[in-house]
């Protein structure tokens, strides 16, 4: 059985001090001392032999179990414990020193944690979006005040309930963030999922968010359909305006008796404002069925150099330059993405027109996108707030859909499309940024 570390100090103690006391009682027993004497003296040696050794024993233990008990309440989370005797140039101070550094240290951290558990829970059950933890077993592990509302139970009914039993298993499953029609006890309507995942003891847990977005929602259309109706209107009334104007001035000179002699003329010269006026309305309804109607992207590998090369070569009335860049092949609708740059470069010859200025397409590629520059030397944006607004166009003959266009076809590619004030330079820069993979 081996020995404990305070057995092996004892008998290292005895060891160092058994030739010293040795040597003592051998010269005393062998030497011209009286019996008494030496009785006497023997018993002396042996007893300071002894308290030596008890004592060198204790200094060694006793701050072991000193240390020991030091950490024992730190493990127990018992932080107001501290050690006596921590002094500077002193082995036994310095470690006596690193525990209650240790124990600050801890202590700190646990406040910390806790205040921040407290300030989890706070904010867990005041926030009004439905949060579910589950287990890896699909379990419900967690849930918060919305969260007992949505499902119409208390939480104490709820934990340990398998996702399916509590009508929450289509969260589990496909991507995320999505908006979801569902109908709980609490409540029924649009919501937007989001998931995420976390370890709790080593073991995985799905966090599951639900936000009622139905408002939100009904608000967002409500406004767009407003917009979309303030559009219309005007548009209707810029043409039905005139139209009814000159129908009733058509209308009195037919009823004159008898008609002024160029009544012909005036009819054609009215009929034509008219026929002018029916075509403008058809050109909006066309735009917008275009706009309303775009369709999915037909993804297939395109040359993305040789694709702005047939853009440029569609451009007659300025000179456009393409500058030089490295291959990039792209996964994307050639024919959706030649109609955008083309509606881009059209717009930056217009605005290079003004000017005198000119227009060049350039390119750049990282590691997994490809951004195309359109820049002119035009007057600048005149109104960036409503640049992507629909049927917006500060154009005499424009329809207000070919920013809003080119939008809608980088989004369905995966991309975007934003226009700045060039900063080295007078004129417009058009930043298009899109995936090279599909």
């Amino acid at each position: 059985m081996p020995l404990r570390h305070d057995q092996r100090i004892l008998l290292l103690a005895l060891a160092a001090g058994l030739p010293g006391s040795g040597v003592a009682l051998v010269l005393l027993w062998t030497g011209d001392f009286a019996l008494r004497t030496q009785w006497t003296l023997t018993l002396f040696i042996t007893v300071l032999w002894w308290i030596a050794v008890a004592g060198l024993r204790h200094r060694v233990v006793f701050p072991l179990q000193t240390l020991s008990n030091l950490l024992e309440a730190l493990r127990e989370s018992d932080f107001s414990i501290r050690g006596r005797g921590a002094r500077r140039d002193d082995p036994l101070g310095d470690v006596l020193r690193e525990v209650n550094a240790l124990g600050d240290t801890l202590r700190e951290q646990r406040l910390g944690a806790v205040e921040a558990t407290a300030l989890l829970r706070t904010v867990m059950a005041e926030i009004e979006v439905a949060v579910f933890a589950f287990d890896e077993a699909q379990r419900l592990r967690l849930v918060n005040r919305a969260g007992e509302r949505l499902l119409g139970r208390p939480e104490e009914q709820l934990l340990t309930r398998s996702a399916g039993e509590l009508g929450l298993a289509e969260c589990l499953v496909d991507a995320t963030p999505r908006v979801l029609q569902v109908a709980f006890p609490g409540g029924s309507g649009r919501w937007e999922l989001r998931r995420g995942r976390f370890r709790q003891g080593g073991r995985p847990h799905e966090l599951v968010v639900l936000s009622d977005v139905s408002q939100p929602l009904r608000d967002q259309e409500r406004e767009a359909w407003q917009r979309l109706i303030r559009v219309i209107g005007h548009e209707l009334n810029n043409s039905l305006a005139p139209i009814k104007s000159i129908a009733g001035s058509l209308d009195s000179l037919l009823t004159r008796d008898p008609p002024p002699e160029d009544w012909r003329d005036d009819m054609r010269r009215g009929l034509g404002v008219i026929t002018g006026r029916t075509e403008a309305l058809g050109r909006f309804t066309a735009a917008y069925s275009t706009l309303a109607r775009l369709p999915k992207p037909e993804r297939r590998a395109v040359n993305l150099p040789e694709l702005l090369q047939r853009v440029v070569s569609l451009e007659t009335r300025a000179e456009v330059r393409l500058c030089d860049g490295t291959p990039v092949l792209i996964q994307a609708d050639p024919d959706q993405l030649e109609q955008l740059f083309i509606n881009l470069v059209r717009n930056a010859v217009d605005a290079a027109l003004e000017t005198g200025g000119g227009v060049q397409l350039s390119w750049e590629r990282t590691a997994r996108r490809v951004r195309v520059y359109v820049d002119d030397t035009g007057p600048g944006l005149a109104n960036t707030a409503n640049l992507f607004v629909p049927f917006f166009t500060t154009k005499p003959a424009g329809t207000g859909i070919g920013l809003v266009l080119c939008r809608q076809i980088a989004e369905a590619h995966g991309g975007t499309v934003s226009l700045a004030d060039r900063r080295d330079t007078h004129g417009c820069r058009a930043t298009v940024s899109l995936p090279i993979a599909a």
